[in-house]
């Protein structure tokens, strides 16, 4: 990175915004994770968003249910879930309370931590790939179901995740096109943004019914 990321907290009022304004501005934002182990930040360079009651790719298209209960806000808050019975996927919430909507955490380049996240993520060849695609991303990380309605605009030292303004790209680097693996009335939703270039950004798969996933993409918030 050629700039130096601002490292001040994103506020709350950021994230109560409609989700197809909020997805596109993640793009360049750092995420913290904090854990036991140490500190983690990562550049957020892909993400999906989903639109609840009007989006039929959505965890929250047809209502409220436990697993998905995170999702109706307050913003801010990270909904993580379990997929494919292997995988964890983090999301942050936004728009208005009640109003279930957010944007799932693609993918991005670890910048500090790395140390930490390559145990995890033994199949990764380079740094670069440590954190492409959201089952990867979680999984280096080490965000699991334990996070979930944790509260991403906590301001505490010890909060186990947050997000700062980082370095936003120019206009003219954000992409947009259909979400991975969305199948169905959502699968044409140009709804998945990323960074023009970036090494990080995942490769897109359209959706074909599986049982187990090529791709850690798939339906989410």
């Amino acid at each position: 990175m050629s700039e130096s990321p601002d490292r001040t907290p994103l506020p709350r009022s950021f994230f109560d915004r409609p989700v197809l304004d909020v997805a596109p501005d993640l793009l360049g934002r750092t995420l913290v994770r904090r854990s036991p182990e140490g500190r983690m930040e990562l550049r957020l360079t892909e993400v999906e968003a989903y639109a609840g009651a009007i989006d039929p790719g959505s965890h929250a298209f047809r209502g409220r249910t436990a697993r998905n209960a995170v999702m109706f806000g307050p913003p801010g808050h990270a909904y993580v879930y379990f997929t494919y019975g292997m995988w964890h996927c983090l999301n942050v919430v936004c728009g208005p309370e009640g109003e279930a909507s957010g944007v799932l955490l693609r993918a991005g380049e670890i910048v500090r931590g790395a140390e930490r996240a390559r145990p995890r993520r033994r199949s990764a060849r380079y740094d670069h790939e440590l954190a492409k695609g959201p089952a990867r991303l979680a999984t280096a990380l080490d965000v699991g179901l334990s996070l979930n309605g944790t509260d991403a605009c906590d301001p505490g030292p010890d909060a186990p995740l947050s997000l700062l303004t980082g370095t936003p790209p120019a206009p003219d680097r954000v992409r947009s096109g259909p979400r991975t693996g969305v199948g169905g009335d959502g699968a044409p939703h140009p709804w998945r943004f990323w960074i023009d270039g970036d090494p990080t950004v995942s490769p897109y798969r359209p959706h074909t019914p599986r049982k187990r996933p090529l791709d850690s993409g798939g339906p989410t918030a």
